[in-house]
């Protein structure tokens, strides 16, 4: 007698709905044929800058509005092939940490509007395009400053990246 294929087929398994925690935040599931969790992403970690008036003060206590001010967070993203352009994307975000904040370090990122377009590394030279439809990269010498210093900072901690080149020329204006 012949057997039907479908009779030499090994049979589906079903894995339990377990749930795991990868370093960088997301989850991962189990998966078949032995039910163990999948591989988390592979990550890196990354420092941005924010900002901290509290390190910013001059002899007479009023903020200097300098890179002095600028303040590092460790942060994990996704290994992907362009680290320096998603590392600046979660700087943009915005996103501080409890601990960030117990530390005094702020920041006026997210700002509304405002997208990375594109970013291109030329002989060290690193060209960021942004979209900013509701202007909101302009403002007082104080403010612009802290935003531009808090990308370039961050870009800068790529070693390929010697210099941060902004367009269009008119953001970060005071």
């Amino acid at each position: 007698m012949i057997w039907p294929r479908f009779f030499n087929q090994p049979k589906p398994i079903a894995c339990t709905q377990e749930a795991k925690l990868c370093s960088d935040g997301s989850y991962v599931g189990r998966v078949s044929p032995k039910c163990e969790f999948a591989p988390c992403p592979q990550t890196e970690t990354v420092k941005l800058f924010y900002y901290n008036p509290g390190k910013d003060r001059g002899n007479d206590g009023n903020i200097l509005c300098s890179r002095q001010g600028l303040a590092a967070v460790k942060r994990e993203i996704p290994i992907s092939e362009n680290p320096i352009r998603d590392t600046l994307n979660l700087l943009l975000k915005g996103e501080l940490t409890k601990e960030d904040k117990a530390q005094g370090i702020t920041t006026e990122y997210p700002l509304i509007g405002l997208i990375l377009k594109n970013s291109v590394l030329n002989n060290g030279a690193l060209t960021l395009t942004f979209n900013d439809p509701n202007n909101k990269t302009v403002g007082g010498s104080c403010r612009v400053g802290i935003l531009w210093f808090q990308i370039e900072a961050t870009a800068k901690r790529f070693p390929e990246v010697k210099e941060v080149r902004f367009l269009p020329e008119e953001l970060f204006q005071p």
